[in-house]
């Protein structure tokens, strides 16, 4: 029998770096209003785009061409505004004249109030036509913002204003970029953070449980220390992109209060954000923090900043005097943007006030459901199901005695059969316990789970109906009863394969797929050897004379040696195999 092990390659929307909202589609609506990007950096001031327009006045009911050109661009949010009234909503409507490269938007539940981009290919110029409607004021001015990249953009360009021909001249000067903010001063970290006070004056949460990031590079620690009415919050970890922490009132990602500590080049940029759902998470502003400071050293990234525990007024933060779950999680970053997380956030393992009492505490990669899910399925089909199928092949003759009415390999294998089945049975069904139902996010492992199941409840059900030894139909039941078995096997190879690599375990690797190839090829090996043996010993007691005797004394003496051979190799068979068992449940147990 040939197992085939199989790799899965997890392929994760990775968001371009060039986005206006952190949208490549250009799916921007909820950005009309304030036309600024959520990307967490300072738009430029210096734009270098142009808008231009086909005429200088307008009655209503006119279409004007709308031109928007300059260097090369990648998103871009277009809109026209009462000139009078700059902060007021959109004006008129737009129609496309190339959809590949530009799209209407729902503005204030209104559609066609705004135009952006379809993807993030560049672009030197894109054409629109604006439609004065019967309510156009008697002045309108066009906006855009133009990303160039995701750290270059420019908020709020002023185009040209077009006017009725009967209004008044318009004098409001051409300036409508509103100033920018000053953002909170930055400083450098001078040394590193100490997990000397963990448990006295700080609470703290570390991976591996009481490091020392002072010490240990591999340290990943969060603290938060209060300071009358704020928090002093300390995060370090070994990343190349960045470090991020969240609130969060359950296990699930989503509706949580989150900071990031984000590389660039030799920078820390420390941003607020939140999350909605399984998402990119949406940048806030920095006015919420204070002392903010930062550090790089040896491939890890520290950074440190103050904030008050309650933050009245300030969307999306959560109070700080509230027991939360706490995730911390590391990623990657290029060029300021960030990607998902490729290994599960470190959880707690129960919600906790960080402004109580000062406290020691660790979380876990992998939550217990999931581990005892892993477990039972690796028991299941790395140790009682492939002890089962090797005594049904090759120990019929070793151990034929009865015991309890029955042949005792028969009894062995029934009752190895059966613990697989119910420990498939019970792992099968936490998952969905711990998800709530069906998980869109773990590839074809759940579709792989679910054939082996049924095959796995259909192998005893078909096993209670078999037809007697010599019954017509008895060698129908055996090739079914071998098909089912091996496909189940060969599927829940491989369904363990995809497993291994899936966040939710998040088992140490590479090493976990060369275990696993171990104990496929250990098992298969054994089948192999054990295979070549009974060929042989097959062909040893074949009609070597034509006395009776000669036949017979040849075939005993040929037994004995092949059932004392059989008990070795099964012995040495089940070492190997608790081995592998002992060395994933070990990895498991440790998450």
């Amino acid at each position: 029998m040939a197992v085939l092990g199989f790799t899965l390659a997890t392929f994760l929307l990775v968001l371009y770096v060039s986005s206006v909202a952190n949208y490549p589609n250009g799916k921007v609506g909820r950005s009309c209003h304030g036309m600024v990007p959520e990307h967490g950096h300072t738009a430029h001031s210096d734009p270098v785009h142009n808008i231009s327009v086909s005429q200088m006045t307008f009655r209503r009911g006119d279409q004007i061409e709308v031109t928007l050109s300059g260097p090369p661009f990648r998103g871009f949010l277009l809109e026209a505004r009462n000139a009078e009234d700059l902060s007021g909503p959109p004006i008129g409507s737009f129609t496309l004249i190339d959809s590949q490269v530009s799209q209407l938007l729902t503005c204030e539940d209104v559609q066609g109030y705004a135009v952006s981009h379809t993807s993030p290919s560049k672009k030197t110029k894109v054409k629109v036509y604006w439609n004065a409607l019967s309510n156009a004021p008697n002045n309108v001015k066009f906006l855009v913002t133009v990303v160039e990249k995701y750290k270059t953009y420019w908020v709020k360009i002023p185009g040209p204003i077009i006017s009725q021909p009967n209004a008044l001249p318009f004098t409001t000067p051409e300036a409508t970029i509103a100033p920018l903010s000053t953002l909170p001063p930055v400083s450098h970290l001078s040394k590193s953070f100490s997990a000397s006070d963990c448990g006295n004056k700080k609470f703290c949460i570390r991976s591996p449980l009481n490091c020392d990031p002072e010490k240990e590079h591999a340290c990943f620690f969060l603290s938060f220390a209060r300071d009358d009415q704020s928090v002093v919050v300390e995060m370090s970890g070994p990343s190349q992109g960045y470090l991020s922490f969240a609130f969060s009132h359950d296990r699930w990602m989503g509706d949580d209060d989150a900071y990031l500590c984000i590389r660039e080049d030799q920078t820390v940029h420390i941003q607020p954000s939140h999350l909605t759902g399984r998402s990119h998470p949406v940048m806030d502003s920095r006015g919420a923090l204070e002392d903010m400071a930062w550090r790089l050293a040896d491939g890890v990234i520290q950074c440190s900043f103050r904030r008050n525990i309650t933050l009245p007024g300030v969307k999306n933060r959560f109070d700080l005097n509230t027991s939360y779950y706490i995730f911390l999680a590391d990623g990657a970053a290029d060029n300021g943007r960030i990607y998902k997380h490729s290994r599960q956030p470190l959880i707690t393992y129960e919600k906790h006030n960080v402004t109580g009492y000062p406290k020691n505490v660790g979380g876990s990669r992998s939550l217990f459901l999931l581990k005892t899910h892993g477990a039972l399925m690796f028991v299941a089909w790395m140790t009682t199901v492939s002890i089962g199928v090797l005594i049904a092949r090759f120990f019929k003759s070793v151990w034929s005695k009865a015991f309890l009415g029955q042949a005792a390999w028969f009894q062995v294998h029934r009752m190895l059969m059966l613990t697989t089945t119910a420990l498939t049975c019970i792992a099968f069904v936490l998952p969905f316990i711990y998800r709530g139902g069906w998980s869109s996010y773990a590839g074809y492992h759940p579709y792989l789970g679910c054939i082996v199941m049924i095959l796995a409840v259909l192998q005893p059900l078909l096993a209670a109906f078999r037809p007697p030894l010599h019954d017509p139909r008895r060698h129908i039941f055996n090739w079914t009863h071998w098909s089912m078995g091996t496909a189940a096997r060969i599927i829940a190879v491989a369904a363990m394969f995809l497993g291994m690599d899936l966040p939710g375990l998040d088992l140490p690797g590479p090493w976990k797929t060369y275990v696993m190839i171990g104990f496929v090829a250990w098992h298969v090996g054994t089948e192999i050897l054990l295979e070549i043996y009974a060929y042989r010993l097959s062909r040893k007691v074949e009609i070597l004379d034509d006395a009776r005797i000669q036949i017979l004394q040849s075939c005993t003496v040929a037994e004995a040696e092949g059932h004392a051979f059989k008990k070795v190799v099964f012995a040495v068979y089940i070492c190997g195999n608790v081995t592998f068992l002992i060395i994933f449940l070990s990895a498991i147990n440790r998450l």
